[in-house]
């Protein structure tokens, strides 16, 4: 069989990488990268740390609002994949790398399989949950990561070709989990373990505004914890632009994008994780990092389970209150799977179900 496997942003290079190990011992792959991240911290360092193969093309689409970022990647998509003639077309997540690979393979009748499929936030207003739900319809193949995600595509009546698989980013975190533990990245910015907040921030909502940027920094500051600021290039353009990072230099320390394994030492080791971002929850609930989410809402609600995650979206009362909680228990990771998603993702290719 022949796979053609669509990536584009960091997170995509992390699930990929643990499918393409599997996926190349018994099928061929083309490797598509869409070019939707290019700087080398969020895209060619993941290649190099994870041994995820070089891609087979790089369309260099680049960056753009979300019509002209999708736009661009269906127009180059299309010769790619009418030329490649795939017997599959697997893509991760929820980008726009994720919707233009799916709508560019369904329009030339190429089945679609999706990885991590039916997973929701309920809020629309997130380009993602968009994604998200457009792909999982036109989708042949759907890899559920949870018990939760299958049960969200039954609601919407889709049930044909649904498989719960687990989570491939849990087989990312246990295959690297050892390195993790003893590379002890938090050393090379004179920090203490468990003392210290690892934050990330990069969704519009919280990187694009400023006063609300700035609240949630100034919590964080209060709080007394030293930060530390892996930044994603938009977030840096607004800190720099408004000097945030020197007004709260006593405790803000802001460095550039981190490679999977030293960003996952960091999670490891930190007293508590702050974020945004999706694939940092899970990896914080992994890992039994208590985590701040910066939104509303989560499309992991497993992560919220006995404190695990705290979503408190900018405010700063509840920020402060989150810095002080505990969770209760353990965080129970088996809900995503057994880190052997990518084997079951693989398993299923002969028969959609």
């Amino acid at each position: 069989m022949r796979v053609a496997s669509i990536v584009g942003a960091r997170p995509q290079f992390v699930k990929a990488a643990m499918v393409s190990r599997v996926l190349r011992e018994a099928h061929e792959e083309v490797l598509i990268h869409t070019g939707q991240h290019y700087d080398a911290n969020l895209s060619q360092v993941f290649f190099d740390v994870l041994g995820l193969p070089e891609p087979d093309m790089n369309l260099g689409v680049g960056s753009g609002s979300q019509g002209v970022q999708t736009g661009k990647m269906l127009e180059a998509l299309e010769p790619v994949l009418l030329d490649i003639g795939p017997d599959l077309v697997l893509v991760y997540g929820d980008t726009n790398s994720t919707l233009a690979g799916a709508l560019a393979a369904v329009k030339l009748w190429q089945p679609v399989a999706h990885v991590e499929a039916g997973v929701r936030s309920f809020n629309r207003k997130m380009p993602e949950e968009i994604n998200r739900v457009l792909v999982d319809r036109v989708s042949d193949y759907l890899y559920c990561p949870t018990e939760r995600a299958v049960e969200h595509l039954e609601a919407e009546g889709v049930t044909k070709g649904v498989h719960r698989v687990g989570d491939v980013r849990l087989d990312a975190a246990l295959r690297h989990e050892h390195a993790a533990r003893t590379k002890r990245a938090h050393r090379g910015w004179d920090l203490e373990r468990g003392e210290y907040l690892l934050l990330t921030i990069h969704r519009p909502t919280n990187a694009d505004d400023v006063r609300r940027l700035r609240t949630i920094l100034e919590s964080l500051d209060s709080s007394g914890y030293p930060i530390l600021f892996p930044t994603h290039p938009r977030t840096r353009k607004v800190m720099d632009r408004f000097d945030l990072a020197d007004r709260f230099k006593e405790t803000l320390q802001v460095v550039e994008p981190l490679d999977y394994l030293a960003f996952l030492s960091l999670v490891v080791d930190a007293g508590k994780v702050v974020t945004d971002s999706g694939g940092v929850q899970k990896e914080a609930f992994f890992f039994e990092v208590p985590c701040i989410t910066l939104r509303e809402e989560t499309e992991w609600e497993e992560t919220l389970e006995g404190g695990w995650n705290v979503l408190v979206d900018a405010n700063p009362q509840d920020i402060r209150h989150a810095l002080e909680r505990s969770p209760e228990g353990a965080p129970r990771r088996e809900q995503f799977g057994d880190g052997h998603a990518a084997e079951k993702v693989v398993a299923t290719f002969d028969d959609p179900g």
